[in-house]
Formats: C-alpha cells, sequence, structure tokens
C-alpha cells in the first residue's frame, strides 16, 4: 500500500529541488528504489504540480 503523504512530500521536495535527507543532496526521482512509490511519485507530479 503506497502512503499518500510520502508520495507528496517526495514530489515536492523532487519538483523544488529539496534536499533528500538521507544524503543531503538534491533530490531527484532516481533517489526513488521503491518501482510503486517512484510511478506515484511521477504520476503524482504530473497530475498535481502545474509548473511542470
Amino acid at each position: 500500500m503506497i502512503n499518500q503523504v510520502v508520495v507528496r512530500i517526495a514530489a515536492e521536495r523532487i519538483f523544488n529541488k529539496g534536499l533528500n535527507p538521507k544524503t543531503e543532496k538534491k533530490y531527484v526521482i532516481d533517489d526513488i528504489t521503491n518501482e510503486d512509490y517512484r510511478v506515484a511519485v511521477e504520476d503524482y507530479i504530473l497530475t498535481n504540480i502545474k509548473d511542470v
């Protein structure tokens, strides 16, 4: 089961060029290793963030 709060936080960090708390580097989609979460984050960005 995908946690939508986690998806939203990850998507917003990626879009806003925020830091990955684990590596302290810019958060990118490739940092997400779980395929289900990666797809969910990509979908969230495409449907909810308007300035893509």
